[in-house]
Protein backbone atom coordinates (compact mmCIF):
# COMPACT_ATOMS: atom_id res chain seq x y z
CA UNK A 1 0.00 0.00 0.00
CA UNK A 2 1.88 3.28 -0.84
CA UNK A 3 2.26 6.07 2.18
CA UNK A 4 0.98 9.58 1.56
CA UNK A 5 3.99 10.39 0.74
CA UNK A 6 4.55 8.14 -2.13
CA UNK A 7 1.06 9.48 -3.64
CA UNK A 8 1.96 13.31 -2.83
CA UNK A 9 5.21 12.59 -5.03
CA UNK A 10 2.67 11.02 -7.36
CA UNK A 11 0.61 13.84 -7.75
CA UNK A 12 3.42 16.21 -7.82
CA UNK A 13 4.95 14.04 -11.17
CA UNK A 14 1.44 14.69 -12.83
CA UNK A 15 1.26 18.40 -12.44
CA UNK A 16 4.50 18.48 -13.89
CA UNK A 17 3.61 16.46 -16.33
CA UNK A 18 0.52 18.48 -17.17
CA UNK A 19 2.33 21.83 -16.65
CA UNK A 20 4.64 20.70 -19.28
CA UNK A 21 2.10 19.38 -22.10
CA UNK A 22 0.17 22.76 -21.37
CA UNK A 23 3.38 24.96 -21.97
CA UNK A 24 3.60 22.55 -25.15
CA UNK A 25 0.63 23.23 -26.51
CA UNK A 26 0.92 27.23 -26.01
CA UNK A 27 4.12 27.45 -27.62
CA UNK A 28 4.95 24.37 -29.21
CA UNK A 29 3.31 25.64 -32.38
CA UNK A 30 5.78 28.59 -32.97
CA UNK A 31 8.89 25.71 -32.34
CA UNK A 32 7.44 22.32 -33.57
CA UNK A 33 6.44 21.24 -36.62
CA UNK A 34 4.50 18.19 -35.06
CA UNK A 35 2.00 17.41 -37.56
CA UNK A 36 3.97 18.42 -40.62
CA UNK A 37 6.55 16.84 -40.63
CA UNK A 38 7.74 14.45 -43.67
CA UNK A 39 6.95 11.38 -43.78
CA UNK A 40 3.90 12.32 -42.43
CA UNK A 41 0.65 11.28 -45.28
CA UNK A 42 -1.96 13.63 -46.71
CA UNK A 43 -4.28 12.88 -49.39
CA UNK A 44 -6.52 15.45 -51.16
CA UNK A 45 -9.11 14.60 -53.74
CA UNK A 46 -11.14 17.36 -54.51
CA UNK A 47 -13.01 18.40 -51.01
CA UNK A 48 -11.92 15.34 -49.31
CA UNK A 49 -8.63 15.18 -47.01
CA UNK A 50 -6.97 12.17 -45.85
CA UNK A 51 -4.33 12.94 -42.95
CA UNK A 52 -2.49 10.22 -41.04
CA UNK A 53 0.34 11.69 -39.32
CA UNK A 54 2.73 8.44 -38.96
CA UNK A 55 6.05 10.20 -38.71
CA UNK A 56 4.63 12.47 -35.62
CA UNK A 57 3.24 9.29 -33.91
CA UNK A 58 6.14 7.79 -33.71
CA UNK A 59 8.35 10.93 -32.70
CA UNK A 60 5.92 11.58 -30.20
CA UNK A 61 6.24 7.39 -29.09
CA UNK A 62 9.56 7.82 -28.99
CA UNK A 63 9.47 10.98 -26.74
CA UNK A 64 6.86 9.67 -24.39
CA UNK A 65 8.68 6.31 -24.26
CA UNK A 66 11.95 7.96 -23.12
CA UNK A 67 10.52 9.88 -20.98
CA UNK A 68 8.77 7.53 -19.22
CA UNK A 69 11.81 5.74 -18.77
CA UNK A 70 13.50 8.25 -17.09
CA UNK A 71 10.29 9.02 -14.49
CA UNK A 72 10.41 5.27 -14.23
CA UNK A 73 14.52 5.09 -13.13
CA UNK A 74 14.15 8.12 -11.12
CA UNK A 75 11.02 6.79 -8.84
CA UNK A 76 13.31 3.72 -8.76
CA UNK A 77 10.85 1.45 -10.43
CA UNK A 78 13.60 -0.04 -12.71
Amino acid sequence: MPSFESFGRILMGFGVLLLLVGAAFAFGGRFLHLGRLPGDIIIRRGSFTFYFPLVTSIVVSVVLSLILGVVLRLMGRR
